[in-house]
């Protein structure tokens, strides 16, 4: 088992990658009473405006149990609701057209949208292969449109091109439950999961699918050895490997359910960037794996998966144990100072050495690397914020990274106990961190010039 097999998952612990990658129970509620309200709705909608009786298939990661939350506040959670227009025999034997069935679906989601009582943001641009709905705070549903034979149990799907497209999301997920058992199912979504938060995190453009990432981890899953391994990271790193070498051989990735479709819809150039970073990827497990510490190990993984990476507690002795084992030892410790100014009483500063709290919230907050000075030469500085609790978790804002400079500045917006880490590097090895908790509470500053009592305006009325 690896060092770090804890921090992936725990039964025990919320401060894993798991935890912090996956949505939270009330946040998986919300979307639930959210998608099957908007279904209800649908099936009643679309059956007056298409004269078809309708039914609907909730599809996509959320039906798989591999969805993750939006990498960064501001995005947004994904759910992929299907609806059925029913008749027996050809899609184009309906009466009404692809084009024309997925306009209904659209009509019927500004309809829904329209009532304030539904909750609902605002309906998207038409996609090709879909209708978006956003929802506030933080997540939209997606409703493809598909014509459904039942008594041949086919289905096509309705594009913006008006054409039908050869399509079965209830039959890839029929293959994805009855080829993994239930033993196995728990571990392999966790490893999607965190193939999906990677992405998330380290491509900006041609990011890979969902649907193909899940598809190759379960195939990888399938042709893996695992009784040689033992914890998640050793299981996400044999993974990558297998996925690695795989794409980087063949591109294309048939639908396991229609060898006809290429699941992999990458251009050439999007396939070799995929192929890359999953080398960066594999080079990171093996470095996470191959290290001395639990410590350094978790900040490896960071590389990886930055701020939803957590970082053990007993780092500290760790980083500097592993640095004196080191060919040429080195040892930095970071000095850091802390100054809380809360925005609405900016004379009000709090201050700390490593720490700080209790603050209120909406605070300017600024540390600084107080000992900068005795720097190694070539030294690099690694600020990552950590957030955490169900403030943070609800508004998707779970950490970022914050700079590279020896002072950076962030503001105290939830609850809790949070962290700013400080990773020091040099020639790419870890040569001292400091972990600062800044403690945020709902604390009420004093006002200035409070208002006199009653009694006091008194005086001097005689």
């Amino acid at each position: 088992m690896g060092k770090c097999a804890g921090l992936f998952f725990s039964t025990n612990d919320s401060n894993t990658l798991d935890w912090r990658v996956r949505p939270s129970d009330d946040q998986y509620d919300q979307q639930m009473e959210r998608w099957n309200d908007l279904a209800d709705y649908l099936l009643d909608d679309l059956k007056k405006r298409s004269g078809y009786p309708m039914a609907s298939w909730l599809q996509g990661s959320y039906k798989f149990g591999t969805q993750v939350r939006p990498a960064s506040s501001g995005e947004e959670f994904d759910i992929d609701l299907g609806v059925y227009f029913r008749w027996d025999g050809d899609a184009d034997d309906g009466v009404h057209g692809p084009k024309e069935l997925k306009d209904f679906v659209r009509e019927s989601l500004v309809a829904y949208a329209d009532d304030e009582d539904n909750e609902a943001n605002k309906v998207a641009d038409p996609k090709p292969r879909c209708e978006r709905l956003h929802f506030k705070p933080d997540f939209h549903i997606d409703v493809p449109c598909y014509h459904l034979d039942g008594p041949n149990d086919e289905r096509r799907l309705a594009t913006d091109e008006d054409a039908w497209e050869a399509s079965d999301p209830k039959a890839i997920y029929s293959w994805w439950t009855a080829t993994f058992s239930d033993k196995d199912i728990a571990r392999l979504r966790r490893m999607v999961r965190y193939l999906k938060m990677w992405a998330a995190l380290k491509f900006e453009e041609g990011r890979p699918s969902s649907i193909l990432l899940t598809v190759v981890a379960g195939e990888a899953w399938g042709d893996m050895d695992r009784t040689v391994l033992s914890g998640d990271d050793e299981h996400f790193n044999e993974l990558v490997r297998r996925i690695h070498e795989r794409l980087e051989a063949d591109g294309e990735v048939a639908n396991p359910v229609d060898n006809d479709e290429d699941l992999n819809r990458l251009t050439d150039e999007e396939h070799a960037g995929l192929v890359d970073k999953l080398g960066e990827l594999l080079n990171i497990c093996e470095r996470a794996l191959e290290a001395s510490t639990k410590a350094v190990s978790a900040e490896i993984w960071g590389e990886a998966f930055e701020h939803f990476f957590p970082l053990p507690e007993e780092e500290e002795e760790e980083i500097q144990k592993a640095s004196t084992q080191a060919l040429v030892p080195v040892v930095f410790q970071p000095q850091v100072a802390v100054e809380a100014r809360p925005r609405k009483r900016p004379q009000h500063v709090f201050r700390g050495i490593n720490e700080i709290g209790p603050i209120p919230k909406d605070c300017d907050i600024r540390f600084v690397l107080v000992n900068a000075s005795s720097l190694p030469a070539g030294a690099i500085l690694d600020w990552t914020v950590r957030n955490q609790g169900q403030e943070a978790e609800d508004l998707n804002d779970l950490g970022h990274r914050s700079g590279n400079e020896t002072e950076v500045e962030e503001n105290s917006a939830y609850r809790g106990t949070h962290y700013m880490d400080l990773a020091v590097r040099l020639a790419g090895a870890i040569i001292g961190r400091r972990r600062v908790p800044v403690k945020v509470t709902n604390m009420i500053l004093p006002l200035r010039n409070p208002p006199r009592p009653d009694w006091v305006k008194l005086r001097g009325r005689r």
